[in-house]
């Protein structure tokens, strides 16, 4: 017998009939004599209607009042699966965050988890119950609902596996593992069998949709192996694992883009000490994630500075950046939405040299330019026309002999 988390995504979970077969799985799991902790999503596309019905209202919705909104979809679908599983003979209690024991901080619609209390998942366990817990969200110190951001419920999954000091954790997607790169953008992408914690994280980090980054980073802090397979075929997935040394031998384990980029630009700001520090601690104050930065150098006392943000951050960035830019004394803003980012990960890249060179002539062979540039010791991310970036994937993939045989 072993006690195991297994969590099920939006697609797993899309309608009534795939909710039945969820709770099916679920019953040849615990037939087998298994515990199980299930977390799930909301239904696909449920969360992006209730995201447009706040915006069909205003454009910029109250990020408390999100919550209240966003956190309907994970209820409806604990209900649903916890009466599938009944409707099949299959004792099933169904948790909301809250009542799973997750106290979050106070920042609405990206919360990061404080504690866990698991008292009440291992009640339910040692009363021989499928507990069925609403991911994605938890509730703050004064009782307030608050949501993990978008993926959230890979992070809850893990978290509640850490907890419950589960023996599998499984996250279950509408794909049966991870790959070298997205399959419907590169139709050559192969399933890689496993990948250490650093190169999903940098994978996760850099746009791909397979795991939310948050939740990689949980996993790799706490020991917390996983496998990512399919909810649709019973194929072996993809695990995710400490780094071995055989890792190395690969150079380049996947490419990863990321389409929700956009890029501020600051021009003609003030070339002085503290002047940068006070854009991003306003940033950072708002909990706005900053990924790539470059900042030129100063002439005539006066600099140019650009850095990349989420799309869905654009309003707020550009708000602060202009009273920031107003209490320095001068600079302009402006934004870019054109913007894709995309990005080779590796942890061979630490004991091979030309993988550079091989991303840029790629991308040169191919007309595409290159405007920002990052690097980390297993990564290096660009960003380009987002009306290339498939192309870009695409020649960057053969480029590095990822396309399958």
């Amino acid at each position: 017998m072993a006690r195991i988390v297994q969590k099920f995504g939006g697609t797993s979970v899309g309608d009534i009939e795939r909710i039945k077969r969820v709770a099916l799985r679920i019953k040849e799991w615990r037939d087998q004599g298994n515990e199980l902790v299930i977390v799930v999503s909301a239904r696909a596309g449920v969360t992006n209607e209730l995201i447009a019905k706040a915006k069909a209202i205003t454009p910029h919705p109250d990020d408390r009042e999100m919550d209240m909104l966003l956190a309907i979809g994970e209820q409806e679908t604990i209900a649903l699966t916890a009466m599938a599983l009944h409707a099949i003979g299959v004792p099933a209690v169904s948790r909301t965050g809250q009542q799973a024991g997750i106290v979050t901080d106070f920042f609405h619609t990206k919360a990061k988890i404080k504690r866990f209390d698991s008292s009440p998942l291992n009640a339910d366990l040692a009363a021989g119950k499928v507990v069925i817990v609403a991911g994605f969200q938890g509730v703050n110190e004064e009782g307030e609902t608050t949501t993990l951001g978008r993926g959230g419920s890979d992070l809850t999954a893990i978290a509640v596996a850490h907890v419950v000091k589960a023996d599998i954790c499984q996250i279950y997607t509408d794909v049966d593992g991870v790959y070298t790169a997205d399959p419907r953008a590169v139709p050559n992408a192969s399933k890689i069998q496993e990948i250490s914690y650093d190169e999903m994280l940098e994978l996760a980090s850099s746009g791909s949709k397979v795991m939310q980054s948050r939740s990689v980073e949980f996993a790799h802090k706490y020991g917390v192996d996983f496998e990512v397979r399919s909810s649709f075929n019973n194929n072996p997935g993809t695990i995710v694992k400490a780094e071995t040394k055989s890792m190395e031998d690969v150079v380049v384990r996947g490419v990863a883009v990321d389409k929700d980029q956009a890029k501020i630009f600051i021009s003609e700001i003030p070339d002085k000490p503290g002047t940068a520090a006070k854009v991003f601690r306003a940033l950072a104050d708002a909990a706005i994630i900053v990924d790539m930065i470059v900042q030129n150098m100063g002439r005539d006392g006066v600099a140019n500075l650009t850095f990349t943000v989420p799309k869905t951050e654009t309003h707020k960035a550009q708000t602060l950046v202009a009273k920031v830019l107003a209490e320095v004394g001068g600079g302009k803003v402006e934004v870019f939405e054109n913007t894709a980012k995309l990005s080779i990960v590796g942890v061979g890249m630490k004991t091979h040299s030309g993988v550079a060179a091989t991303l840029f002539q790629s991308l040169a062979a191919q007309g595409i330019n290159i405007d920002l540039i990052s690097t980390s010791e297993i990564k290096i991310s660009v960003t380009v026309d987002a009306a290339r970036v498939d192309d870009a994937q695409r020649a960057v993939h053969t480029s590095f002999g990822l396309d399958k045989a």
